[in-house]
């Protein structure tokens, strides 16, 4: 039996709370908000990435050479950093469900824009409005699931949210190739604008939905009763008794105190790995996999659908493995040493089908796994610095995502071959997972029992 002090704004009492009560709480506000969060992020992920599959008819139908193309979808990182602090400190102010439904209308219209593009200069442009309007919405929900759990909790719900990564993969290859293939010509548009059309206009309806069925707080869950309330509340109070209380502040204070810590630009190193690894195979398999011999536009949508389902398993293993060691350094490292490795590797199998194809299983399996370190920042913030420290970390590692599809797309255009930049990527990415090990110490990753 756990001792939990029961408080309410009347009155004050000890009472006592089983494991299994525990587990049953936390079991019934999974299933309250996390499938909310996850169908957004799935979104959110299938309207950042789609431009990867429309690539494949896209490149060609408006003359587009890959430097073009990468410099596009990595762009759309640079207002994504600009606006990211900006948006979780609002987020802080009005709450998540304003702010959600702020971020996906805007987003969803800027994705469905991308139909109209003939240019590479309107090419960038959308790609910048994009980041700038879904800026804030990565760092906005793992800011959000800190209020709702407990440290010891947070690996594996964190892997939940981030399974919207290759699921998205999973479900998207195939309907984005299934569209481009049956859409082509329909209304007198290509394949590609269809993909654009069709999957960015549920992104506005879902934001809406996010709206009316998410609660921002525990305290205002009018699901939860009165004692509920309490053991999540006294719960948390409990996790956070590790916490240095002169710390704790937010808005520009804690924006100071981020950026005068080294541990955040340390953070922010590992995750631009992180990104650089996630954005180098989600924007570059579909072609990775097409020139395997794979002919077919909609086969090459079912084939890619393939690796993402691996990388569903890695975040679901090393999210839940990590929980039960109470470990993350190592389990966070082992992904981008690993994971790289094995996408670097595929360069070595001279196109052949089936050991390329395992290579990718394997990459994706531990790339994808490197979502679990979003449950290292939130433990060492603050819970008042955490709005801030969360959007510094995400922000400035966010710029992998520009830096690693346009340097392989430069280096592409240039030789030929993506080889040469997967190399350089493998490099950066195993000294991040190095310096994981070497430079966070164990102190500053702290992991409560329930």
């Amino acid at each position: 039996m756990l001792p939990i002090a029961e408080t309410n704004s009347m009155q004050a009492s000890q009472t006592t709370v089983t494991p299994a009560e525990l587990d049953a709480i936390w079991t019934k506000i999974t299933w309250r908000i996390m499938p909310i969060v996850l169908i957004a992020y799935v979104m959110a992920f299938l309207d950042r990435i789609n431009v990867g599959y429309a690539k494949l008819t896209m490149q060609q139908d408006l003359q587009f050479s890959d430097e073009v193309y990468g410099l596009g979808a990595g762009i759309f990182f640079l207002t994504y950093l600009i606006f990211e602090v900006p948006s979780n400190l609002w987020m802080e102010r009005v709450g998540a469900r304003r702010t959600l439904l702020r971020i996906m209308v805007l987003w969803g219209i800027a994705s469905t824009a991308t139909a109209w593009v003939t240019t590479p200069t309107q090419f960038y442009l959308v790609r910048l409005l994009l980041g700038a309007f879904e800026a804030g919405f990565f760092p906005g929900i793992i800011l959000y699931l800190t209020y709702w759990y407990p440290s010891a909790r947070r690996g594996r719900v964190t892997g939940w949210f981030m399974f919207g990564m290759p699921i998205t993969g999973v479900l998207g290859g195939p309907l984005s190739g299934w569209i481009l293939k049956s859409f082509d010509g329909v209304g007198g548009w290509h394949g590609w604008q269809w993909v654009f059309v069709i999957e960015g206009i549920p992104t506005i309806l879902i934001g809406v939905l996010v709206y009316l069925l998410l609660t921002d707080k525990p305290e205002q869950a009018r699901w939860l009763n009165d004692r509920e309330k309490s053991i999540v509340h006294q719960a948390m109070q409990v996790d956070r008794q590790g916490e240095d209380p002169q710390e704790s502040h937010g808005g520009l204070r804690g924006l100071k105190l981020a950026l005068g810590d080294s541990m955040t630009w340390v953070l922010a190193f590992i995750y631009f790995t992180c990104t650089s690894a996630v954005y180098t195979l989600t924007f570059w398999l579909p072609t990775m996999v097409k020139s395997l011999g794979i002919a077919d536009i909609a086969q090459v949508g079912w084939y890619t659908a393939i690796p993402f389902a691996f990388g569903s398993l890695g975040i679901l293993a090393l999210s839940r493995s990590s929980d039960y060691f109470r470990e993350r350094r190592w389990h966070v490292a082992s992904t981008l040493i690993i994971g790289s490795i094995a996408l670097y590797a595929t360069t070595l199998t001279a196109g052949a089908f089936f050991p390329s194809m395992v290579l990718l299983c394997v990459a994706a399996f531990f790339i994808f796994g490197c979502a679990l370190f979003w449950s290292i920042p939130p433990t060492y913030l603050s819970r008042q610095a955490a709005a801030t420290g969360i959007a510094v970390i995400s922000s400035l590692g966010t710029l992998g995502g520009f830096v690693s599809p346009t340097l392989i797309g430069a280096f592409k255009t240039s030789t030929g071959s993506i080889s040469t930049g997967l190399f350089a990527m493998m490099a950066l990415i195993c000294a991040g997972g190095l310096t994981l090990l070497l430079i966070v110490p164990k102190t500053a990753v702290r992991v409560g029992r329930n």
